[in-house]
């Protein structure tokens, strides 16, 4: 019996010379709308699909493939008797080969002025039936949704007159997970359509973007995956024009930094190391900004990661040059800072990222995965500027030490807990990260920033549990403390900044980052 085949595709990448060489094969083709259009301008023969199902495609090509001649066809297990009878007796053929891919919701969707209306009339119903259809029964049937598999499929056909099961089988796992991908993006667009924050299903899809050589550690296997929907201001966004492939530990680190900067609006350069920043500096050049940061801490920035929220010039560049660096992250590069970057630097590597992308209302729900299960929050975007805050102590902040408190409140933010940064108005001096108690944490800020204390302000993420915080700081003649508050012991942190002359403030929110 002459194999059939049905094709209905939205992208018509290499279908007409997919469909000549099955004709060649001796296929017979069944094609509909747009698709058959295209085949018979090729000149490749196909049959209508409404010849096989005896009903024409109707309101508005919603109701086309939704038939029993073509679902008996995809569906009927050619091992049973029954479903070969039924197959006889409705006059149904089977088909041998689905090639469909579906209608472009994603890109419908990513339009900026696309409609509800335009969203709704390009979801898929009749392609991803007899997808699923054709899928089910792969015992019998080939089905294609990615163009880069027709070679494969036409080299065994040619080659066995058929393809392997092993190949249907990889095919069908191919076609569930493009519907299920197809799915979850529909389902996460009508969720936000109706406001629904906390939905039963948590429906998320992603893209392979990158096979990575390993994990966190070399033992580990690892890949990196990006959001079906792509994010502008991401690392997965971000184009590279030099250096090494990214690793995953690149990755985080890279990602780390551009949240950091993004609270940043004048000329800032952030230098980042394990997740933590080790320099921050902002100035009314990128130059300067760059020379806060590095002088913040010349020992860490040593392999590091560094952002600019500028263009580099040839100036700043050249200061970068010598240094180890594992990633530069820009909005761009002058010719002449490029050409510095690169000179007997291969495996540098240097992103290019859209920072006017930065945009409140486009970032993205935090996931973070544990054993059988994941977390799922907002993003900690937000800054308590002087506005909202509460002096609680005897001495008052000065106007000069207020911009300072407003920077390091900033940095602070991204410093892992318990976190602490000592600061200036322009450049961070000090960074305690990640202790098991806070006093600790003040203890390696302090130490840090020994010899740069003058006119120096402190930051905590989170309040103090203890008054002993509060006496280590004033130990170090730092005059000026903010912090969230909160603590049924605030009051003896504000007598002890009290007794010592300090001027404390309390922001009323706390930036915990685990």
């Amino acid at each position: 019996m002459t194999k059939r085949a049905l094709i209905s595709v939205s992208d018509k990448t290499g279908i007409v010379a997919f469909a000549e060489k099955l004709r060649e094969l001796g296929w017979e083709i069944i094609s509909t709308g747009g698709t058959k259009t295209a085949l018979d301008a090729a000149g490749v023969a196909t049959i209508a699909i409404d010849d096989v199902t005896g009903f024409p495609e109707m309101m508005d090509g919603r109701v086309k493939t939704l038939h029993p001649k073509i679902h008996g066809g995809l569906l009927a297990r050619r091992d049973l008797e029954t479903h070969v009878s039924a197959m006889k007796n409705h006059d149904i053929l089977p088909i041998d080969l689905v090639v469909v891919n579906l209608y472009p919701f994603k890109e419908t969707i990513l339009k900026p002025d696309v409609t509800y209306a335009d969203a709704v009339e390009n979801i898929d119903i009749g392609g991803p039936s007899m997808l699923r259809s054709a899928a089910k029964n792969h015992a019998s049937v080939t089905v294609v949704v990615d163009p880069t598999d027709y070679k494969v499929v036409l080299t065994e056909f040619a080659n066995n007159g058929d393809t392997t099961y092993e190949t249907r089988q990889k095919l069908a796992a191919k076609v569930f997970r493009h519907t299920a991908a197809y799915d979850a993006l529909i389902a996460e667009y009508f969720t936000a359509q109706v406001g629904e924050v906390k939905p039963e299903k948590l429906t998320l899809t992603y893209d392979l973007k990158q096979p990575m050589r390993y994990g966190e550690n070399p033992q580990q296997n690892a890949d990196f995956y990006e959001s079906a929907l792509p994010i502008d201001y991401s690392i997965s966004q971000a184009k590279q024009l030099n250096g090494k492939e990214l690793s995953f530990n690149n990755i985080r680190d890279a990602d780390a930094a551009i949240r950091i900067i993004r609270d940043f609006t004048l000329p800032t350069v952030v230098a980042l190391k394990h997740m933590n920043p080790c320099g921050i500096g902002t100035a009314e050049t990128i130059e300067t900004a760059w020379d806060y940061a590095y002088d913040a801490d010349p020992v860490s920035i040593f392999g590091g990661i560094v952002v600019l929220n500028r263009e580099v010039d040839a100036a700043t560049a050249e200061k970068m040059h010598p240094i180890f660096l594992e990633i530069i992250i820009a909005p761009s590069y002058s010719d002449d800072a490029l050409a510095i970057l690169t000179n007997k630097k291969k495996n540098l590597r240097i992103l290019v990222l859209n920072f006017a992308q930065q945009k409140a209302s486009e970032t993205p729900k935090e996931v973070t995965g544990v054993v059988g299960g994941l977390l799922v929050q907002d993003q900690d975007t937000t800054v308590e500027l002087q506005e909202s805050w509460e002096i609680v102590t005897k001495r008052h902040p000065t106007a000069v030490e207020v911009e300072a408190l407003e920077f390091a409140w900033r940095s602070v933010k991204y410093v892992k807990s318990n976190g602490i940064i000592i600061t200036n108005h322009h450049q961070t001096l000090g960074v305690g990260p990640g202790q098991t108690n806070r006093v600790a944490s003040v203890k390696i800020a302090i130490e840090q920033a020994s010899d740069r204390l003058e006119g120096a302000v402190l930051a905590s993420d989170a309040f103090f549990p203890f008054a002993d915080n509060v006496e280590e700081i004033a130990k170090a003649g730092i005059k000026a403390i903010i912090q969230p508050g909160g603590s049924v012991r605030d009051q003896d942190a504000i007598d002890e900044a009290d007794k010592h002359g300090i001027a404390m403030v309390f922001t009323g929110a706390r930036h915990f980052r685990h």
